[in-house]
């Protein structure tokens, strides 16, 4: 699933007629800024959680109402997201997605618990329509050779966005309050807006784009075999989210827990696997290139699997566990993204295979904390969760190493 195995892309806006998109340094750009905005705003609730279950008197079920409501919309809402992309065009979807992430963020910081509910609703629907809408943009935009650097890109701006959000929120709530806090990350989408009118035009971004109809050259035949590869990433993908959430909710407690680091400890191992995200994002797509999807997909495997099997083994070296995961959950999302970008003939079946891996793998990935939680309770030990992340992980190696095997014999 190398990029010399892609299918032939669409015409490019030049060769359409379509308004020239500004430079590509600016479109990437405003990619990464728009990444930013879609990964902020989702985790800056946890570092005010016990301020926001003070004021409005939230229980512990409505907190984790709270924290979960937009993974669940990444899941319940991705078809609809989909959709929206196909019917706007992908440029207007973007912008629908900035400006749903600013009103979601607004709103969210206003006073009352439906209030708060229905805010951070918005803003998970308006941050699906752009995990959607996003790698359509790369895909017809950029060249074969470079949308998996461009997915690179996005998706280490999507771990920045986590770690600047969960380090900063917390002194900025005890400064200012926690809904000023909330309300900061409103920042990002300003700046991303800005950029994103710049790299395409007002008139691009806020206008519905004309239905342009599907190729019938010799990709067509080819897209209708691609149902087993779009099963096997959603395999994939489920193992991966499921991995990420479930390591993301829990890494801080269980170092806490089994290592005896402070609060602030247990929060830095945890910002180490995001941050080192940013590695695997980037490395990822030069592996695949030079080495091959096969080596790649191996690599990111071996890599999670230190993960759960580093913990249990070995739990004294975290640091290097969560350096090896944090790398591997930031590529293994940009090969399965890339993936499907290679094996769609077209934008709208990539929108509709995106839907499908997307939706499937955030299904999962929304019942992990909860379950991982719940199984440590019940077994009063950390074992049993991380014997279930590594059954996940194995998940991930199997799904997208399918998919490569499948993809591989469609040429």
């Amino acid at each position: 699933m190398s990029p010399h195995s892609q299918p032939p892309a669409e015409s490019s806006p030049h060769q359409t007629g379509r308004p020239r998109v500004a430079a590509a340094w600016l479109l990437l750009v405003s990619i990464g800024l728009i990444a930013l905005t879609m990964r902020g705003p989702f985790v800056a609730v946890a570092p005010v959680a016990r301020a926001l279950e003070g004021d409005l008197g939230l229980s512990a079920g409505e907190l984790g109402l709270l924290t979960g409501i937009p993974v669940l919309c990444f899941a319940l809402a991705s078809p609809l997201a989909s959709l929206c992309a196909r019917r706007f065009g992908a440029e207007m979807a973007v912008t629908l997605t900035l400006l749903g992430v600013l009103a979601g963020v607004l709103v969210r910081s206003l006073d009352g618990t439906a209030v708060v509910m229905l805010g951070t609703v918005v803003l998970g629907v308006a941050i699906t329509v752009g995990n959607i809408a996003v790698p359509l943009i790369i895909r017809r935009d950029f060249t074969q050779a470079r949308q998996g650097m461009a997915l690179g890109v996005y998706t280490a701006a999507l771990n920045v966005g986590s770690f600047v959000t969960s380090v900063a929120t917390a002194p900025l709530a005890a400064a200012t309050g926690w809904r000023t806090a909330l309300a900061a990350s409103a920042l990002f989408a300003l700046v991303a807006i800005a950029f994103w009118v710049a790299a395409v035009g007002l008139r691009r971004a806020m206008r519905p784009e004309e239905a342009v109809a599907a190729p019938t050259d010799h990709a067509a035949p080819r897209g209708r075999r691609t149902g087993a590869v779009t099963v096997a990433l959603a395999f994939g993908f489920g193992g991966q989210a499921f991995s990420y959430y479930g390591v993301t909710a829990w890494l801080p407690s269980l170092l806490s827990d089994e290592v005896g680091l402070s609060a602030a400890g247990a929060g830095a191992g945890a910002s180490l696997f995001q941050i080192m995200a940013i590695l695997g994002a980037l490395g990822t797509p030069l592996l695949a290139r030079y080495a091959g999807s096969r080596a790649a997909v191996g690599a990111l495997g071996v890599l999670w699997l230190t993960v759960p099997i580093g913990l249990l083994l070995a739990p004294g070296l975290w640091a290097l566990w969560s350096s090896l995961g944090g790398a591997a959950q930031g590529g293994g999302i940009t090969f399965i993204f890339t993936a499907i970008l290679t094996v769609a003939r077209d934008q709208a079946a990539a929108g509709r295979m995106s839907a499908i891996v997307q939706g499937t793998g955030y299904g999962v990935a929304a019942i992990a904390p909860t379950l991982l939680g719940g199984i440590h309770t019940a077994a009063g030990s950390w074992t049993p969760p991380l014997v279930l992340v590594l059954v996940a992980v194995v998940a991930f190696f199997a799904g997208t190493g399918a998919a490569v095997v499948l993809a591989a014999r469609r040429h």
